[in-house]
């Protein structure tokens, strides 16, 4: 008797650390594809964003992460984006304003350098309210290099290079 009750306790015991062990694992595979598909951190400010009016769903998953096909599916709903207030309002609908936030660090709209609102033109990287005021106030824009040699005026080298992807709306 004491021998079945040795095995019984053993038994029991290797299945309450196998329960246990199982928990863990499923707990850190968690955490760790919550920050992005590959589980390190990703930096917004070294991704290459997202054009919101051109993406396939497939750049959708993989330039934005935590992206599911729910918001695939939203994001491409409301194509043509004309403005980046037009997506915060759209997207707005189904997440939180921080979450749109987020959204906003791997996306963009599509900047027509025309006809584009000064929270679109803010897209571009170092262009504040005020510059991008005096962006509006000196068009219309007789070219782009017209529209780039202005704005180089506002932002570094290598604020313009990023500028330059975010050109093309309508």
């Amino acid at each position: 008797m004491n021998r079945k009750s040795t095995l019984l306790s053993l038994v029991i015991l290797c299945m309450i650390v196998l329960s246990a062990c199982a928990s863990a694992a499923s707990t850190s595979t968690s955490s760790t594809t919550n920050n992005s598909s590959s589980g390190q951190a990703v930096d917004p400010a070294n991704v290459a964003k997202v054009n919101l009016n051109t993406a396939s769903g497939d750049d959708f998953v993989a330039g934005v992460p935590g992206l599911g096909n729910r918001m695939v599916r939203e994001f491409m709903e409301y194509r043509p984006y004309i403005s980046i207030q037009q997506f915060r309002q759209e997207i707005g609908k189904y997440v939180d304003e921080a979450q749109v936030a987020e959204y906003e660090k791997y996306i963009y709209v599509p900047i027509a350098i025309n006809d584009s609102d000064s929270e679109t033109l803010q897209q571009i990287p170092g262009l504040t309210a005020d510059k991008a005021a005096s962006l509006i106030s000196a068009r219309p824009f007789a070219s782009t290099d017209a529209f780039l040699s202005k704005l180089s005026e506002y932002v570094s080298a290598d604020e313009l290079e990023i500028a330059k992807t975010y050109l093309g709306g309508n």
